[in-house]
């Protein structure tokens, strides 16, 4: 997989105690598409059984057909977007998950990855345990089954205290939904209300579509039950750490109209913008953005440095995940067909170009060269966030270490590489004092090496291998 930025695992939407469950769990997962294109599902109760439709493809494809919810029926739903990561993307490893043990049903959707699965998986088969998929998912769902408490709280609470890694879960059972964060709390989840229903999912913009209320965000640590009484009850049953949310959701894995870990996507990333230009202003006539994630830190970027903000790339929004290239060959095809430059913007001008962040550089270096092509005097790349110089396993698809180019090499010689006339990346003093959030001790890891969650064995393979046909 050839990775030119990082890339969200999945998002997850639920709702529950409303007549029209599964079209709103729809909506929701229209809204989160941006956390995961590659497949997405959606399973419904109608408080006797669940009903489950997934597959490969993105929401419009997967749902577009209206005769699909008329086998979703019943009052709760839960749905999940899926971005895959090392191997195939398969359809068994569609989510949510859905199965029938002793004691019922039950279906569980996830955001994050388990940084001890392959442990887990280990000592699950030795006992007898058959996996369907290779997600790390599934270890939950052994491990439920094999929970020797009674009630469905207690038996998630047990499973969950085997586990260690991020993950935002809905369990939904023919009676009952429950979501959980996990106690660091690396991505977001919230909790919101429409009608006399429920709604749960990884960002408030889906809250938005549907028209639901913001309740607030559901804390790390926090099981959330809703019952059938209209109710919801709290509780905090794992052990208390210190909430290390990932910084790099305000950088770009949220939209910016989401509310997450307290404060708006946009606003922050302008302020990115601002603190970026403080660090590196240049003289300049034009300030470009790599949309869409590069836009608002731009605009920052231009307010603070005093240069006119212009879209002198704009971006072809209805290209795939795949395409075929042309027999004859041209230059920077992969970039050039999502995105093109406006040479009356950039023609004779001295440029500078914001995005959110460098991975192996390729990408970047297509660009510089694709903004002087157009006729650009000079190119000066700006990113808004420090150098991603070590992968997450935390629920984010990065390269392993030795691919992203600023483990290896240094300011100068990324300039250089990627032809830009000068480089500057937003200091992680910066990128804090951006966020605002000072009493907020945010996962870092990707940018200094610094893992809140310990690895049960060395962290050497790309999201640590799981089991490595590929997972979420």
């Amino acid at each position: 997989m050839n990775l030119s930025r990082p890339h969200e695992e999945c998002g997850v939407f639920g709702v529950y105690n409303h007549p029209e469950a599964s079209n709103l769990t729809y909506l929701g997962l229209y809204a989160l598409q941006h956390r995961g294109q590659e497949s997405c599902g959606i399973v419904s109760s109608d408080g006797n059984t669940l009903h489950a439709h997934k597959r490969m493809g993105l929401v419009a494809d997967v749902f577009g057909n209206q005769d699909v919810f008329k086998k979703l029926p019943g009052s709760s739903a839960i749905g999940h977007v899926r971005y895959s990561t090392a191997g195939a993307s398969v359809e068994k490893n569609v989510q949510p998950i859905m199965v029938d043990y002793s004691r019922g049903s039950i279906a569980v959707a996830h955001n994050g990855n388990l940084v001890n699965a392959q442990l887990l998986k280990a000592e699950l088969e030795a006992y007898g345990s058959i996996f369907q998929t290779t997600m790390d998912t599934e270890i939950i769902i052994h491990l439920l089954a094999i929970a020797r408490t009674n009630s469905l709280e207690d038996r998630i609470v047990e499973a969950l205290n085997r586990i260690k890694g991020a993950y935002c879960l809905l369990f939904l059972t023919e009676t009952r939904m429950i979501a959980v964060r996990d106690p660091n709390g690396f991505r977001p989840l919230c909790l919101g209300k429409i009608g006399n229903g429920w709604v749960v999912a990884s960002e408030s913009c889906a809250l938005d579509l549907i028209e639901a209320e913001f309740v607030r965000e559901i804390e790390p640590g926090e099981m959330v039950v809703c019952t059938s009484d209209g109710e919801i009850k709290s509780m905090f049953p794992f052990r208390s750490v210190e909430p290390t949310p990932c910084i790099f959701e305000f950088v770009y894995f949220a939209r910016p109209d989401s509310y997450i870990f307290g404060k708006n996507v946009y606003l922050t990333r302008k302020e990115l913008g601002r603190q970026l230009a403080r660090e590196y202003k240049i003289d300049a006539d034009v300030v470009i953005a790599v949309p869409d994630s590069g836009v608002p830190a731009a605009m920052g970027y231009a307010e603070e440095a005093g240069i006119p903000f212009e879209l002198g790339l704009i971006r072809n929004h209805y290209v795939g995940r795949t395409f075929i290239e042309p027999a004859q060959a041209i230059r920077h095809f992969g970039v050039k067909i999502k995105l093109n430059p406006v040479r009356e913007i950039l023609a004779g001008k001295r440029v500078v170009v914001i995005d959110d962040s460098i991975v192996r550089g390729t990408t970047s270096r297509k660009i510089v060269k694709m903004v002087r092509q157009a006729g650009a005097k000079e190119v000066h790349m700006r990113i808004s966030s420090p150098p991603t110089s070590y992968p997450c396993y935390y629920g984010i698809d990065t390269p392993n270490r030795k691919e992203l180019i600023s483990s290896s090499h240094t300011l100068e010689e990324i300039c250089k590489y990627i032809t830009a006339d000068s480089l500057g990346y937003l200091s992680e003093e910066g990128l804090l004092k951006s966020v605002g959030m000072n009493n907020t001790n945010f996962c870092k890891a990707c940018f200094a090496g610094d893992y809140p969650v310990a690895f049960p064995k060395p962290a050497d393979l790309p999201q640590m291998g799981l089991f490595e046909e590929g997972q979420k």
